[in-house]
This record gives structure tokens, sequence and C-alpha cells, in this order.
């Protein structure tokens, strides 16, 4: 029996068909509909403007309040040190000893050639007083009286240069014992004992450092200079004097100095070779916790920078070009926005274009968040109570 002998069947048996198929295709569509996954959670946090400690962060070096090389004043052979190295010293105390034998002879000689210009001037201060009252009586010429008081002028004169030798030969026996001009602590000694020290020769004994207070030398670009500034004339930032500045420093095992510092100096001129302007802080050092010579991070508080936005760095993502950031809609899609970065702050990054207050962004759970996809956005404190239930809700492991 063929469709041409019973054409009726043929129709019920499309229609069959066709009513299954639309039922196999209802079939998918329901579990397909059963199969979409619930918009991933995620945790935003919502924008907002608020003031901002700002800070810089700068490489510095350590320096002595003060260094004083330790040079003699005299020629002679260096008998002895008598102190020990790299230890603290007090001001005017001795470090060194050169041979006096040889100016404690000058000294002698100096003051037997006083003590003859002394009798010297005796006998011609009595010519002189004999010879005046004869004078006035006419009783000597003229040039016997110019002699006279020539003679006395010559020896007062001899006398006063005597003297002076005197105390030179007694200054440079003194100087025989080097003494620290300042107090600090000394560096490794240059000469040994038995060297011949020429005074004139600029090479110092040692070096004392002073380090309390000390020093922290570093340099700024011109470009930050000019970005500072410009900030400042637009009214974004809010600053105090320069002098009033105040400096952290963080030391090369990551924790942070106990004490303050402030700046002190900052030149009034860039250097055309490197295009930077050379700055100091000053900071105490009672302790000696800090010693010449270390690399330090600076950290100088600046200002305040006036109704910024901030996001934390982690919810920062990198194009091939762009920086951006997930915002959630009102309805819940994510949509990527490009922003334009400022600096590091506490609590996050700078944006200074891309993002608006009461905007949404996601800070976690950045690899659900598809561009154009539908997220349930929550508070940090949601996310962890919603993970909390889902733990207490899961059944115990046997």
């Amino acid at each position: 029996m063929s469709e041409t002998d019973y054409p009726f069947a043929a129709g019920i048996r499309r229609s069959l068909i066709a009513v299954a198929l639309m039922a196999g295709l209802a079939a998918c569509g329901e579990k397909a509909e059963q199969q979409a996954p619930p918009p991933a959670p995620v945790v935003v946090e919502k924008i907002a403007l608020r003031n901002v400690p700002m800070q810089i962060e700068l490489v510095g070096e350590t320096a002595g309040y003060r260094d004083v090389e330790v040079r003699s004043r005299v020629n002679g052979i260096l008998l002895k040190r008598t102190y020990t190295e790299g230890q603290f010293v007090q001001a005017g105390q001795v470090l060194f000893e050169i041979d006096p034998e040889p100016y404690k002879a000058a000294l002698d000689q100096a003051k037997g050639a006083l003590a003859q210009t002394m009798a010297a001037l005796e006998k011609a201060k009595a010519d002189r007083d004999r010879i005046i009252p004869l004078f006035k009586e006419n009783a000597v010429s003229r040039k016997d009286y110019d002699d006279a008081m020539a003679a006395y002028d010559s020896a007062l004169a001899n006398s006063q240069s005597a003297q002076a030798k005197v105390k030179e030969a007694e200054l440079n026996l003194g100087y025989t014992k080097v003494t620290a001009p300042i107090s600090g602590v000394t560096s490794k000694v240059a000469q040994s004992e038995g060297s011949l020290i020429m005074a004139s020769s600029g090479s110092p004994l040692t070096t004392i450092s002073q380090f309390e207070p000390l020093y922290v030398n570093f340099s700024y670009s011109e470009q930050d200079r000019l970005t500072f500034e410009r900030s400042v004339a637009s009214g974004k930032m809010a600053v105090r004097d320069s002098s009033n500045w105040t400096a952290h420093i963080r030391l090369a095992d990551g924790s942070t100095y106990d004490k303050v510092g402030r700046i002190n100096f900052s030149d009034n001129r860039v250097d055309p070779k490197t295009g930077t302007i050379q700055a100091r802080a000053i900071f105490d050092n009672k302790d000696g916790k800090l010693l010449p010579g270390q690399f330090v991070r600076l950290i100088l508080d600046i200002g305040t920078r006036k109704d910024a936005i901030v996001v934390p760095e982690r919810a920062i993502t990198q194009s091939q070009a762009d920086k951006l950031v997930m915002v959630v809609s009102a309805s819940g899609d994510v949509e990527p926005r490009t922003v334009k970065l400022g600096s590091a702050v506490s609590g996050g990054v700078l944006v200074e274009e891309g993002i608006k207050p009461g905007e949404q962004i996601i800070v976690e759970g950045l690899m659900k968040a598809r561009p154009g996809a539908k997220v349930q956005p929550m508070t940090a404190s949601q996310m962890q109570a919603a993970l909390a239930a889902k733990a207490a809700s899961a059944p115990a492991a046997k």
C-alpha cells in the first residue's frame, strides 16, 4: 500500500513528525534555560571623592651632618695613634702625636732670642731715660737724642718680634698633638705610625663624621617640579610651605625609620648635566641607627590632593594599550572603562580621568567579569557573609 493509495495517511505522518520536532525543540530550550549560569558574584567598590595625603618617594643617600678631615699642622714623624679606629671621639681629644723634639728645641731657641732682645730693650730704655733730661738741658746734641730714641724703638720692635716667635714655637709644639676638631666617629687611619707627615701634602690623617643629626641628600626632576606646581595652580593640591614638609625613611629591609625628618635645603638651580634639583632632609639620629653612605627610600609628605578618586591597584587591568577598570552598570552589566592614572597613594592609585563618583567598579572577581556579562555586585562584607552561609549549608564530609 502506497501513499497514493491512502493520501490521508501521509498527511497524518507528516503532522506527527512536525509535532515531535516541536516538542524536541521545546525540550531543548527548557534544558538550555535550566543550564544558563546565574550572574557571577563579584565584590565592587563605589567611587567617592576624598581628600588624599600626597607623598613623593625618592632615592636618597645618608650623609654626616659634618665630615671633617683631620690634618697635621706641622711636619714630623708620626709617633703614636691614641684612639681606636671607627670609634666615637670627643672634640679636643688627642688623636695623634707627632715627634715633638724638634719643636721643643725651636721653642727653647725662640725663648733664648727673646731673652736677648729683652736685655737689649732694657739697655735701650735706660739710655733713652738718661738722655731725655740731658737733651732738655741742651747737654747733648740732637743727634745723640735721636740715636737713643731710635735704638729704643728698634729694641722694642725686636722684642715684640721675638715674643711672636716664641708664641709661634709654642703653637707648633702644641700642634704635635693632633686633636679632634669635632665630636664624631673616626674613619680608618690613612697614615701609619712612623710615617713622615707633611702638613703641606694635603693628605688627611683620618676623617671624623658627625651624624647626629644626619642628612639625607636627594634630587628631584624638573618634570616633577612642574607637575607639582601645575597641581597647586589648578587648585587640586593644598600644600604646606616646603620648609614644613615632613620626611620619612624606608630602610633596605623594608622597615620605616622611627624618626620623622624635615626638608632643610633645596637648591635654586637645575643641574644641567642631570636635569635634577638637589635637596636635603635632616633627621635625628641619637641612637646611631643610620650611618653615612646608606641608600634609602625617602618619602616626603607634600600636601593634600582635594576631591580625588582613588581605586585599589587590584581593580586595574591592562589591555594592549590602556589601563582599564571594570564598571558595573545599574542593570548588572560589566563595562570595561579606560582610565588615566596618576600617582600611587595610600590605598591605591589616583584616577585622573575615566570614572565618576557614584559608579561601581569590580575589585574582586575580575576573572568572572567578561565585558557585557551579567554579574551580581556585592560589598566585601556581603561576599563574606554569602561564602560563610554557603560553607554552613554544605553537607558535612563523612
